[in-house]
């Protein structure tokens, strides 16, 4: 079968609103900067909209239809799937790994990601890494404010994909729209976030864990980027395989047909419209496929990023 969740809208200081005028999705306030599309993490637990298990939340599904996932032995539903409208500047960031997030915060998975470029300025550029040679200069980097020699900036441009490790300092920045497939988490260790005050006041910092997660030296500026220009139409090209997911993007002209052979397979049209096994889709539309779905058919002029779970079984 295929689900169709209710998307989780996020109200953030940092959001836009391009998620409630370009997509299809309604939310009360002024910032929104993000879209939780494929979640069944608890602070944005997606429901199935329709069918069999209309009503019924997609961790529970996870928890009591297993089968529908292959069988999966991960604890918790482990992928996260988000677009982001940032209109100003994200904080400079850094996620702690699997080990760290359970031994401190009590947490199955820390956060490993990656993001597909669907808008950006043009001259555009993300905080990919940082200079610092050891972790000492790292903390006196941080302990003195000077973040301009700390990080690096990466150009990019539309179309671009980039993988996120953990210990990789990072920042999105304003007027960039991204969608994000990560594990199912949300710990994020603030390094700096530029003097702002949300209710007056400033938003918490995690010097202390940024110091002990950030990796040095720092290589993510070599290994992190990569172009999908000319990419072959009506096929699935392989962005990403790490143990944590396998991320594929599709340029769809015509028609194209595939086997659904992995224990679930997550599609989210970031373009265009279409049908996918006759159901019309179209921009923003995100949906699940559940184990066994056998043959997908997608017919029509459409854009899309699909991912499912890598090694972890």
């Amino acid at each position: 079968m295929i689900l169709f969740l209710e998307p989780v809208l996020k109200e953030n200081v940092w959001g836009g609103r391009r998620l409630v005028t370009e997509f299809p999705y309604h939310a009360e306030g002024g910032h929104i900067g993000e879209c939780w599309a494929i979640s069944a993490h608890p602070h944005g637990d997606g429901v199935v909209k329709e069918g069999e298990y209309a009503g019924t939340t997609l961790s529970g599904l996870y928890r009591e239809h297993r089968e529908l996932f292959g069988n999966l032995e991960a604890e918790e539903f482990p992928l996260l799937v988000k677009i982001i409208d940032a209109e100003t500047d994200l904080s400079i960031q850094v996620h702690p790994d699997d080990a760290y997030a359970r031994e401190h915060e009590g947490v199955p998975y820390g956060k490993t990601e990656c993001w597909y470029v669907m808008d950006c300025p043009e001259d555009a550029a993300l905080v990919i890494g940082h200079h610092a040679r050891t972790r000492q200069e790292l903390a006196d980097l941080i302990a003195q404010d000077r973040y301009e020699e700390l990080i690096r900036q990466v150009p990019v441009r539309k179309g671009d994909f980039l993988q996120i490790e953990p210990g990789t300092v990072h920042a999105i920045k304003g007027g960039f729209l991204i969608l994000e497939t990560q594990q199912s988490s949300d710990i994020t260790y603030r390094v700096y976030d530029y003097g702002r005050l949300v209710d007056g006041k400033p938003r918490q910092l995690h010097v202390r864990q940024s110091i002990d997660v950030i990796n040095v030296p720092d290589e993510a500026d070599t290994k992190a980027l990569r172009h999908t220009d000319g990419l072959p139409e009506n096929r699935l090209n392989l962005l990403e395989e790490c143990s944590h997911y396998k991320v594929w993007k599709l340029d769809l002209k015509g028609s194209f047909a595939f086997e659904q052979k992995y224990p679930f397979l997550i599609l989210s049209v970031l373009e265009g419209s279409g049908t996918v096994d006759g159901r019309k889709v179209g921009k923003g539309d995100h949906m699940l496929f559940t184990c066994g779905h056998g043959g997908v058919t997608l017919e029509g002029e459409l854009e899309a990023i699909l991912s499912t779970v890598g090694g972890e079984r």
